[in-house]
Parts: C-alpha cells; structure tokens; sequence
C-alpha cells in the first residue's frame, strides 16, 4: 500500500519512483564526473602544494552545504530545490534568484561538460560532439527519470572502476614518493581559496538530489541520508585520486599537465592505461551532463509553476509523467552554448552562479527552528560564508560577468513585479 501511495501521481504532479540507492548514484553520477579528470591541473597551478588544502576548504563548504540543504529538502519535498527553500523562508524574491543563478549556472556547466566530452572523444570536433551528447542525454531523460538513474548508475559504476585502476597503478608504482606531498612555501592562502573554488565545481552535484524532491520515495528519510552519503563517497574518492596523482607528478607536474590523470599514469610507466583513462573521463563527463540536465530542467519546471519563467514549460508529460517542455527548453539552450562557448569560461561562470544559489539555500536553514530540524547554527554559517568567499576568489571575470547576468535577473524581477505580470 506504502508503494502505491508513494510512486502515484496526480495530473501535473511527479511520481515518487527513486529510493536512496537510486538517490545517492544520481548525486555521484553529478559530482564523480569530469572535475576530477580536469580541476585538478587548474587547481594545483593555482594552490601548488596547498591542493590538498583547497580539497578540504571545497570540502568542508561542499559539506555544509549538503547538510542545508537535506535539512531544507526533507522539510520541503518538492522540485525547485533552493528555488522553493529561498521562497518559502526568505521571501520570494530571493527563492527567485537562487534559482535564476541555479538554471543560468548550471546550463553553463552543463555546456562545459558536453565541451569535455567533445574534448576526450574528439578533440579535433568537440563542438560537434558536444552538441550530439546533449540531443542524446536530453533524449534519455525525456523518457523518464528511472531510465535515466539506471544509466547513471552504469555510468558511475565505470568511472569508478576507472579512477579505482588509476589510484591503484599510481600509488603501487616506482615513481610513487609521499614527500611530493607535504606543503611548501609555494602555497598561499589566496592561492588555496582559488584552488578550493575550482575543485568546488565539482562537489556541487548533490543539489541533483534536492532538486529531485518530488521524484523521490518518503523524502523526509531519504534525502538527508541521500545527499550526506553521496558527498561524502566523492569527497573519499577525490581526496585518494589527489593523493596518488601528488605522489607520482607533484604539484609541479600536475599543474602543468594537460590530462591530469593519464599523463600521471603515463609518469607511472603504464602508458597503455592513458586511453583507459580518456574513456573514463568522456564517460565521467556524459554522467555530469545527464544529471545536470535532469537537475536544471526540475528547477526551470518549478520557476515556470510560479510563473517566473514562461508557464508554458511548467507542463508534465502524460506518459512518461517528466517535466518535457522544461528538459527539451534547456537541452536546446545547451546545444547552442556547446556548439559556440568556451570552456574554461563556462566553468568560471558557472562556478559563480552556483556558489550564489547555495548563499541562499544555507541563508534559508539558518532560519529553520530547531522543531523543524535546523542543523547547529554553525554549519549553514559558515557554509553561508565559504559560499561567499570562494565566490569572490573566482577570477575577477568570472565576478564580473556571473554578478552582471544575477543583476540583469534582479531587475527582470523587478520589472515584472512593478508591472504585474
């Protein structure tokens, strides 16, 4: 009877289908994805040997953020994510530009993993592979989201074998030395905050679980295990990959290098692993984009409800009962920005609009009660505060350019407040 009750829906309305297994792939299928084939070169040229003080200050955000936002989550169950948390404890304005930062930051991040995959499969055509793996995941998820997690558990499950062979091979080999692990002079604290901003990017796919709230089985129980259970296997997973590539290129070697990991395990003298490792990522980066398109066209579903973006995407599909106006909006907006962006600058810009998003969704568990399960005041402060310090950490264009696009959403609010529409 628990299951009928649970997976049925009403006209408009989602079907409850994900248990937490289901929860915690999609959320590693978001965060175990290209950033840990590719931050890590930015983030060691930025840090030099303090990376893996950038790893914990990214981590430790990422962490306070994640408890927030279960808190939130399990208190409204609903699609939107920090969309409806910001409207429902902070007023509507700002649940509005959370999620005008959430869908403007992370449909540019959802452009910079298709670019990655076009990068890894064929460098030479990265557009126009790019362009054909946003048509080809838009598709899977149009057809309904137990699809999608089923192939974003098969997806997680080869990345992880992959990433397991390479800290394998590079930890068990000659070049290995656990001295290219202590920290140097070399590191400062601007240039740790700027590695912890970029390593942040990616953490930030345990939002795909908040925004997938009415999509999930008793979400009061299951999404508060869910979200800390995933951040805390890819904080696990990132920190050994970090390690073992420190220990074989250094900081040195790994800010330098082009594929971080295949070049390690090039450095480690298994050559033959290099084109293991490519796969990984490509595939790594298809898991981040099918996640990110399911997260992105939930809160562009829940804006539309409201009216905050044209209501006509607020429509559920009869059969497959997705929100199909909402995913095939954003997967046209992706394909244009895969076919005409660049990459590094997407990331930049994404990284920006997503830490904003999570200011407000830790600004919004600071005002729950302890009756309504409100963490330790500490944790959405300081998650509040990282949020706001890595944000400002960024590149000054990726401020300038993330504050700018934040405003223009700010004054189309006002405009349609003053105006009524």
């Amino acid at each position: 009877m628990g299951d009928t009750a649970n997976t049925s829906a009403g006209p408009g309305e989602l079907r409850r289908r994900l248990g937490v297994f289901d929860a915690v792939v999609v959320g590693l299928g978001s965060m175990i994805g290209a950033g840990i084939f590719g931050a890590l070169g930015p983030a060691a040229r930025e840090a030099g040997t303090g990376l893996l003080l950038g790893l914990v200050a990214a981590g430790v955000v990422a962490y306070c953020n994640a408890t927030s936002s279960a808190r939130l989550a399990a208190r409204y169950p609903r699609s939107g994510g920090t969309y409806v948390y910001g409207r429902e404890r902070l007023g509507d304005f700002w649940g509005y530009l959370a999620g005008w930062g959430f869908v403007v930051g992370k449909t540019a991040s959802c452009a910079a993993m298709a670019l990655t995959v076009g990068s890894y499969v064929w460098p030479a055509q990265a557009h126009a592979v790019a362009v054909a793996a946003v048509v080809a995941l838009t598709a899977v998820n149009y057809v309904g989201v137990r699809k999608a997690a089923w192939l974003t558990r098969a997806i997680v499950a080869v990345v992880l074998a992959v990433l397991a062979a390479v800290v394998v091979v590079l930890l068990t080999s000659g070049e290995a030395d656990a001295a290219r692990l202590e920290i140097g002079g070399d590191a400062s604290f601007g240039g740790v905050l700027r590695a912890g901003g970029l390593l942040f990017f990616a953490f930030a796919g345990y939002a795909r679980i908040a925004t997938l709230g009415e999509e999930v089985r008793d979400p009061a129980r299951t999404i508060p295990r869910a979200i800390p259970l995933a951040l805390g296997i890819t904080l696990a997973v990132y920190a050994a990959v970090a390690i073992a590539a420190l220990t074989v290129l250094g900081s040195g070697g790994l800010g330098a290098a082009g594929a971080p990991l295949a070049d390690a395990v090039r450095a480690a003298g298994l050559p033959g692993l290099a084109p293991v490792v490519r796969a990984g990522a490509a595939v790594a980066a298809l898991g981040s984009l099918l996640a990110l398109i399911l997260g992105v066209s939930r809160t562009t579903l829940a804006m539309a409800r409201d009216r905050h973006l044209p209501p006509a995407l607020a429509a559920v599909h009869p059969r497959f009962a997705v929100p199909h106006r909402a995913e095939s909006a954003v997967g046209a907006v992706v394909a244009v920005l895969a076919a005409t962006a660049d990459l590094r600058g997407a990331i930049g810009f994404s990284s920006f609009g997503v830490l904003a998003y999570y200011a407000v969704a830790n600004a919004s568990a600071w005002t729950l009660t302890p009756a309504e399960g409100r963490p330790p005041r500490i944790v959405p402060g300081l998650g509040l505060a990282g949020c706001l310090v890595l944000a400002f950490a960024l590149p000054v264009s990726s401020v300038i350019s993330g504050a700018a696009v934040l405003a223009l959403g700010a004054a189309a609010y006002g405009v349609r407040r003053a105006t009524g529409a």
